[in-house]
């Protein structure tokens, strides 16, 4: 294993004192692994709370600031942060007019986000979970009771974080990242295994030649292994199988998304293939991001997500952000 850490042990810690070093315009608590807004919660702006298992930055911390997230919970390397450190994150972005939480569907991230919502409303503070499950790939995984939350997250933390930002109320912030939800599928493909940094090796095997198709972010199975093919190829598997859950009709927002070790020049070739399959299917791509977004430690590969635009979440999406991960506008 070559990787530049100083202990398995420190991985997350280490990474989130480099945030708080790098970052000004955020407060890092690193013994409660919560990062929130430097400024605080804001009085009447509704409190947007998300986080993960570590290893797939710029998700979560890198998505908060003016525009997305107020706070995000690091978990150890793919694994759940637990209930006591969203409730503190619940608690530090209470601005008196509730918290929405935003959690990926994976079985640990519903049950403490769930138990986490409890424990703060015995203290007075009102919570909507929207869970996000956009993942076409597979119905059910190791980690997860129907479809795995990826790519999409991204989209409901900017768009529901831009319409807190304009201070409307609770229910209809949650309405708006239930919808993006709703109008968003995935798809990624794996060339290689990453390796988690506590185990020490790769947590599955690809032959040489070949990849698999609808890997979940944590490594896990797709649909299918299947030989190496032409970028062309692989972007028609994925896209193929959104558009058979999906209709591609109107203007989309699309991202696609390195997985942690793929260059960027890669990505461009992915898109390309994505943005000539949407416009052979008479639809428009109106806005995209390629890069890396949501990631799966050094994996090599890619994630495709798209989002059936309407004119109120473009005129959210375009709103400004400034983040580490993401920024415009400002």
């Amino acid at each position: 294993m070559k990787k530049l850490i100083n202990s398995p042990d420190t991985v997350v810690t280490d990474a989130l004192a480099g945030m708080a070093a790098a970052h000004p315009s955020l407060a890092v608590d690193i013994e409660n692994k919560v990062i929130t807004r430097a400024a605080g919660p804001t009085e009447g702006k509704v409190g947007l709370v998300s986080g993960g298992g570590s290893g797939h930055e710029p998700l979560h911390g890198g998505f908060v600031g003016y525009g997305m997230l107020d706070a995000a919970c690091a978990g150890e390397v793919f694994t759940s942060p637990v209930p006591d450190q969203m409730l503190v994150a619940t608690k530090a972005v209470n601005g008196g007019v509730g918290v929405l939480h935003i959690v990926k569907n994976y079985t640990g991230d519903i049950l403490n986000f769930q138990m986490a919502a409890e424990l703060a409303e015995d203290e007075g503070i009102e919570v909507i979970p929207v869970v996000v499950n956009d993942d076409v790939a597979v119905q059910d995984s190791l980690y997860t009771a129907g479809r795995r939350g990826v790519g999409a997250t991204v989209f409901v933390e900017k768009i529901a974080g831009a319409l807190a930002e304009r201070g409307a109320p609770l229910t209809e912030v949650a309405a708006v990242a239930a919808e993006v939800n709703e109008r968003s599928r995935s798809f990624g493909v794996a060339l290689t295994s990453c390796t988690v940094p506590a185990a020490g090796k790769p947590t599955f095997e690809l032959a040489e030649q070949e990849i698999e198709l609808g890997i979940g972010i944590h490594g896990e199975p797709g649909r299918t292994r299947a030989p190496l093919a032409s970028a062309h190829d692989i972007a028609t598997i994925a896209m193929d199988a959104i558009a058979a859950d999906m209709p591609l009709t109107g203007e989309f927002l699309v991202m696609v998304n390195g997985m942690g070790g793929t260059p960027l020049i890669e990505l461009y070739g992915i898109y390309n293939e994505v943005s000539q399959y949407v416009a052979g299917h008479g639809a428009r791509i109106a806005r995209n991001l390629v890069g890396n977004y949501i990631t799966s430690l050094e994996m090599q590969g890619f994630s495709v997500t798209v989002c059936r635009l309407t004119d109120t979440l473009t005129d959210l999406w375009d709103a400004p952000v400034d983040t580490p991960g993401l920024r415009w506008g400002r």
